[in-house]
């Protein structure tokens, strides 16, 4: 696998693209679990068709100790974040915001299965051949969206935000954004112009969810590369974050957004799980992610 470089492309079953399979592989069997409802998950990781996840969402890869292949855990760690999402988007909504934009959206099927306000207008932006794809694949299934759906194809180093508001969006009305699985895929001045960016968009009102990594290095510990190195075993070799992240210092997301009048909640990862009844694990590969940050910030 090459690593990063400023003009690099991708699609779904390449560098970054693949990650979006990945996430969209482990709701599939978060669905399957009944811990969250995601019926497009698995049909979308199969028409992409990266043999290892396409097995993954069959239950084709034999749980073995030697290997600590856990489908359970995948299935609870990735509800927790869907829950997080999905809740923070019908939360926002239903307080009377009526226009979401998905920021890097890959095989996101919000704009199909949340249950929207009517009015509502959902905006994904990603590469072209992202949004062609899942367009097309969703359409084949006969999927039908519960907002209405605008796409943006446009690369997030270019200027997205023309392309968003010449898809109708308007800066001076209330908008929910998410930045999911996105900000360690973008260098630090990359991250700060994607905040600054939002911010720019946002009226009062507005509200922000993503997640904060605080320290990347944590793809390069000794303790997940053992444990990547285990589940390359049985396959899981496609995505090696340690190539595809930025490992470079980069701004505190939660004082970056407070001192542009952002009001920022928090919680990690390990009170994320209980807060939804879950058991976070103890191991040494849990404890490298425990202070993953998940935040909902409000524009004052």
């Amino acid at each position: 696998m090459s690593t990063r470089s400023e003009s690099d492309s991708w699609d779904l079953a390449t560098s970054v693209g693949a990650t979006a399979t990945m996430v969209a592989a482990q709701r599939a069997l978060s669905s399957a679990a009944g811990l969250i409802d995601d019926r497009f998950a698995a049909p979308l990781v199969r028409a992409v068709g990266i043999d290892v996840y396409s097995r993954l969402v069959n239950n084709e890869i034999p749980v073995t100790e030697e290997h600590e292949f856990d489908p359970d855990r995948m299935a609870r760690g990735m509800a927790v974040r869907t829950r997080f999402y999905d809740h923070y988007f019908l939360d926002a909504t239903r307080s009377g915001i009526r226009q979401v934009v998905i920021l890097a959206s890959g095989l996101d099927a919000r704009a199909y299965r949340l249950p929207w306000p009517d009015g509502t207008v959902v905006y994904e932006v990603d590469l072209p051949d992202v949004i062609a794809f899942k367009t097309s694949t969703l359409s084949k299934l006969g999927a039908e969206s519960t907002a209405e759906r605008r796409t943006v194809a446009v690369d997030l180093r270019d200027d997205w935000p023309a392309a968003l508001k010449a898809a109708g969006f308007d800066p001076q009305a209330p908008s929910a954004w998410s930045a999911e699985g996105l900000l360690v895929y973008l260098p630090p001045e990359a991250q700060d112009a994607l905040f600054d960016n939002i911010t720019a968009l946002s009226v009062a009102g507005s509200q922000l969810a993503c997640e904060f990594v605080p320290d990347t290095t944590m793809f390069a510990d000794e303790r997940w590369r053992a444990h990547h190195e285990r589940m390359s075993e049985l396959g899981f070799d496609v995505v090696d974050f340690n190539d595809l992240v930025y490992h470079f210092e980069r701004s505190h997301i939660i004082e970056y957004l407070t001192q542009r009048a952002w009001q920022v909640s928090h919680r990690t990862v390990a009170e994320m799980h209980a807060a939804n009844g879950f058991v976070y694990a103890d191991d040494d590969v849990a404890q490298a992610f425990a202070d993953i940050t998940y935040l909902n910030a409000v524009r004052s």
